[in-house]
Order: structure tokens, then sequence, then C-alpha cells
């Protein structure tokens, strides 16, 4: 296993402007008569989406959103892992690893950090504070396919790290 490095979401402009040009450059096809999501998706959804994503989406909100919460990368097996690491500031908090799965993604888990990290300062029972461990899954654009044997070696590698204060 390679090092731990710190990571942070930093999006070239160059890139983003490039994805919008793009989406709207796009040729749609013809939507076919009555298959609605019989033959795949719908055309007018997509066309919807691609506009949202060229219009409505906020990229450089949920980059600062999610540059919030300490980031990691490290190698496993040669597959590239990104994961966070929120630590309690309660002394006993007990370590939980929280997963998901293609096509999720870890903005998902963003509203229960503090909670389950911090629940005292959120109105809530100190006893049950965790300290999470939260891993991005397969597929998504940082880490890349992971396989199972991975997972399992970073989790071990995480519980030696807080061993070790």
């Amino acid at each position: 296993m390679t090092d731990i490095e710190q990571f942070r979401i930093d999006i070239p402009q160059s890139d983003l402007d490039d994805l919008t040009d793009r989406l709207a450059r796009t040729r749609w096809p013809s939507a076919l008569p009555g298959a609605e999501w019989s033959r795949g998706v719908p055309v007018a959804y997509l066309q919807d989406l691609a506009e949202y994503w060229r219009d409505g989406y906020d990229w450089r909100a949920w980059e600062k959103r999610l540059n919030e919460f300490p980031q990691y990368t490290t190698e496993i097996d040669g597959q590239r892992l990104h994961f966070l690491h929120v630590r309690s500031p309660e002394p006993d908090a007990i370590p939980l690893i929280m997963t998901h799965s293609w096509p999720n993604s870890i903005a998902e888990f963003l509203n229960v950090l503090g909670p389950l990290t911090d629940p005292r300062a959120h109105g809530l029972d100190p006893s049950r504070a965790r300290t999470r461990e939260r891993r991005r899954r397969a597929g998504d654009a940082v880490s890349g396919g992971v396989r199972t044997r991975a997972r399992h070696r970073l989790a071990h590698h995480l519980r030696a790290r807080r061993a070790d204060g």
C-alpha cells in the first residue's frame, strides 16, 4: 500500500467550460413515439438533465461543500481509493466506515457527518459519536474501480492508524 495523501477537489474552470460547451452542442435523436422508458431513457428526460447540468448545477458550490471535509487518497492493490476521514471530538467515539455504491455519491452522506461525528454540537447524546471513515466506492471520478480485497485492506489500515493515534 502506498502512503495516504491529502486530497482536495479542484476541477479546472476550463474543464467545466468544456462540459458546458459540449452539453450545449449535443445533437439529440428523435423520440420514439410511445416508447417512454421501455426503450431506455426518454430523450426529453435526457434533454432536461443536460440543461440542468449546463445551466442549473452549481459545481463550485458543491466543490466548496465537499472540500469542507478532510479528504485523502491512497492506493491499495493497484486501486486508487478516495475517502473522507472525519474525526469526532469525543474521545470514545466508535469508528464507523460508510461506503456507497455506483451510481450514488459521497454527497448523499454530507448531512449526517455532523450528527454522527459531533452529536453534542447537534443537540444529541455524545455517547453516540462516531469517527467517520467514509470511502468512495468504485465508479466515481476519483477512486476508479475498487476490488473488495482493497476495501478490506483500507479498513484495516484506517483502524491501525486510529490505534496509533
